[in-house]
């Protein structure tokens, strides 16, 4: 072993000669590690939990929404089998369901409340949604819509402001009016609660209400048409390109989006504020990094004589600069190792660990009615820890040289003077 780091991992765990001040070296050594430690582990969880947040996002939002859609410019898409058929052609479909999504109001004794109305065929929806996966458990099924009966299937806090349950009737209101010689009069229709959705995001659990397309159709008089087709993809990534291809096969008053287009802004946001996040904690991670340089300073301090006799022995400056980097760099390392595995602990049990706190303490940290979801995700990759142990080792490694140069500037007369 060459001696500088022989001599670099004794200081490591040597005990300070000058009880004066080695107590104090000693404290600003430990303070270093558990600031890097704290630093590391606060990286780690954070963008494991907007990685969580952003996926589990995604998911409930694809849930409901749909990965592409076909519509037209006049809003009622005519001959919507013939455009469905043709981007099941492609490999990259998986399935294609026709949909109208329509404004309404739902009135029950006293209440009221604005819903989209989304008309749907249920034998074909549960291809492209998952509405089976989010309806309560004793609350209907999709398979509960049945043309002619009117029925409908609300959203959970849909339900609850309008204070109905199962088998209830509630009064849907339909912007679009009947014009009369007295008036327009709103149209006006009766329909029976046959189930309660809760998709886990209150956007859709408070404002979305379905039934049957051909209800819908009846309804809005649209006649055989439909809004558009929702669609299916097999690569959520590619929908972009998709849409694209499939938008270029259809005429001119007909066209292709996708998630990317209508959700756009939900993703650019997380995506942004992990970026924040992840700049604003590796400033925590700096400081800590940078508190290694006054330990090292005092350790060199305290080190000059140690320094002088080796100097004169023949250590080159190279080698007592090295002495002082593998010191730092070894404190950087316990710091790095106990906030990986704190980090990677805590993110990977957070679904456990943020419910204890929240029963513990009462209290609730993502309220259902302010933000999207109400369970605090978290996915952990990889790559972001290795990109974390990657910024904070090299921010250690800086912090080291300044007081490393120091120490081999050291003039070993001076040094040895009143020795």
């Amino acid at each position: 072993m060459k001696f500088p780091l022989l001599v670099g991992l004794r200081y490591v765990r040597a005990k300070r000669r000058n009880a004066s001040g080695g107590g104090f070296i000693s404290f600003i050594s430990f303070a270093s590690m558990a600031g890097i430690a704290l630093g590391v582990m606060a990286l780690i969880v954070v963008l494991s939990v907007m990685n969580g947040f952003q996926e589990e996002l995604r998911n409930r939002i694809l849930g409901v929404a749909s990965h592409a859609q076909i519509v037209s410019f006049e809003g009622n898409l005519q001959n919507w089998p013939a455009y469905a058929a043709q981007a099941r052609k492609r490999s990259d479909v998986l399935a294609a369901a026709p949909f109208v999504q329509q404004q309404a109001m739902f009135a029950m004794d006293q209440s009221v409340r604005g819903s989209v109305i989304r008309g749907i065929d249920p034998a074909l929806e549960n291809t492209v949604a998952d509405f089976s996966e989010f309806m309560k458990k004793g609350s209907g099924e999709l398979t509960d819509l049945v043309p002619g009966e009117f029925g409908v299937i609300l959203g959970k806090e849909l339900a609850a402001a309008l204070s109905v349950r199962k088998g209830d009737k509630v009064t849907l209101i339909a912007p679009q009016g009947l014009v009369t010689p007295a008036a327009v009069l709103p149209r006006v229709k009766q329909f029976r609660v046959v189930g309660i959705f809760e998709a886990g995001m209150f956007e859709y659990d408070s404002g979305l209400a379905l039934i049957h397309l051909k209800d819908a159709q009846t309804l809005y008089q649209m006649g055989d048409g439909v809004s558009g087709v929702r669609l299916k993809l097999a690569e959520l990534f590619q929908a972009r390109r998709i849409a694209m291809e499939l938008s270029s096969q259809m005429p001119p008053d007909v066209y292709v989006s996708d998630w990317t287009q209508s959700h756009a802004n939900f993703f650019r946001a997380v995506q942004m504020e992990k970026t924040v996040m992840f700049i604003i904690l590796s400033l925590i991670v700096a400081v800590a990094a940078f508190n290694i340089v006054s330990a090292l300073v005092m350790a060199v301090q305290d080190k000059k004589a140690d320094v002088a006799i080796l100097r004169t022995l023949g250590a080159s400056p190279a080698s007592i600069m090295g002495i002082f980097v593998i010191q730092g760099a070894v404190m950087g390392l316990i710091g790095l190792g106990v906030g990986v595995i704190g980090g990677v602990t805590l993110a990977l049990n957070i679904s456990t660990v943020v419910p204890w706190i929240e029963r513990t303490f009462h209290v609730q940290f993502l309220a259902k009615d302010v933000y999207y979801i109400s369970d605090l995700p978290s996915q952990l990759l990889w790559g972001d820890v290795i990109g974390v142990l990657g910024i904070a080792f090299v921010l250690t490694l800086v912090a080291t040289l300044y007081p490393s140069w120091r120490a081999s500037r050291i003039n070993p007369a001076e040094a040895l003077r009143y020795e």
